[in-house]
C-alpha cells in the first residue's frame, strides 16, 4: 500500500477505474455499514451487528460461506446498492497531520492508494477536471467517504442508545438449503422486534425525538433478506 494525500497538483492527471472483484476485497460475506446507509442496505441485505470489544459494529450480510459474496458477479455487483466501505475503491479518509507545534490536527482529508491497480488505469475516470476543480468521480467519492467518516462518529452513540433501551438481542442465524445442508452464523446481535413494539412512554419519546427509531425499524425489517440469501445460495449450488 502506498497511501498519499490527494491533491490537484501532484495528481492533476490522475485517473481511477471503477472496478469490483475478489482482488479488490469484494469477495467477503460481511461488510461494515453505517446508520445513514440502513435505508438502502435493508432493501437488499440483512443488517446484523457484532459486539467487538467495547463497541458495536453493523454489517451487511452478503453470504453464508467464508469469503462468499452472493451479490458479486465476476467484476460487478448485482445488487441495487453497494456499501460505502467497498464503494470507496482506493480512496480513504483520515485526519490531516498537524503542523509542527500545532496542538490540533487538521480536518479529514482524502487519501489515495497509488499501489492499487485501479489507480492510473487507462480506462479510468479523471479525478480532477482539466482546467481545475473536482471531476464527478471525486465529488462522488467525497460523498461516499463522508458517509463513512460521519458514520464512525455517529454510530457509537446511536447503538449505545439502542442498547440502553434493550433493543438488541443475541441470535444465531441458522438456515437450511435445498439439499438440507445447514449453515450457522453465531454471535450476532439484531434488533428485537418485540422490544421495539413494546417501547412506550418517556423512552419511546426520547428515541423518537433523537431520530433513532427509524434506523432500528429498518435494521429489524432487513432480516427478511436472509431468505434472499438462501435463494441465491441454492441457485449458485444448482449452477455449479
Amino acid at each position: 500500500m502506498n497511501r498519499v494525500l490527494l491533491n490537484n497538483v501532484d495528481h492533476a492527471d490522475l485517473r481511477v477505474a471503477i472496478r469490483a472483484g475478489a482482488e479488490f476485497g469484494d469477495s467477503v460475506n460481511q461488510l461494515p455499514i453505517f446508520p445513514a446507509e440502513f435505508e438502502e442496505v435493508q432493501r437488499s441485505f440483512p443488517i446484523i451487528f457484532r459486539q467487538e470489544g467495547d463497541v458495536i459494529q453493523a454489517y451487511a450480510l452478503l453470504g453464508l460461506d467464508r469469503d462468499e459474496n452472493l451479490f458479486l458477479d465476476g467484476d460487478r455487483w448485482n445488487s441495487a446498492y453497494v456499501p460505502a466501505f467497498q464503494r470507496r475503491g482506493p480512496f480513504s479518509i483520515a485526519l490531516g497531520q498537524a503542523e509542527p507545534g500545532d496542538a490540533e490536527t487538521n480536518g479529514p482529508m482524502i487519501h489515495v492508494d497509488l499501489d492499487d491497480p485501479r489507480v492510473g488505469a487507462s480506462d479510468g475516470l479523471p479525478v480532477f477536471r482539466e482546467h481545475g476543480g473536482n471531476a464527478p468521480l471525486l465529488d462522488h467519492m467525497i460523498g461516499v467517504l463522508g458517509t463513512i467518516y460521519d458514520g464512525l462518529e455517529a454510530a457509537p452513540a446511536i447503538y449505545a442508545a439502542w442498547q440502553e433501551a434493550g433493543l438488541f438481542q443475541q441470535i444465531t442465524i441458522e438456515v437450511s438449503l435445498d439439499d438440507e445442508r445447514t449453515y450457522k452464523i453465531p454471535d450476532l446481535l439484531t434488533i428485537n422486534r418485540q422490544a421495539l413494539s413494546d417501547l412506550s412512554g418517556e423512552l419511546l419519546e426520547r428515541l423518537h425525538r433523537r431520530g433513532l427509531l427509524e434506523g432500528a425499524v429498518l435494521a429489524a425489517s432487513s432480516l427478511g433478506n436472509v431468505q434472499r440469501l438462501i435463494e441465491l445460495k441454492n441457485r449458485k449450488r444448482s449452477a455449479a
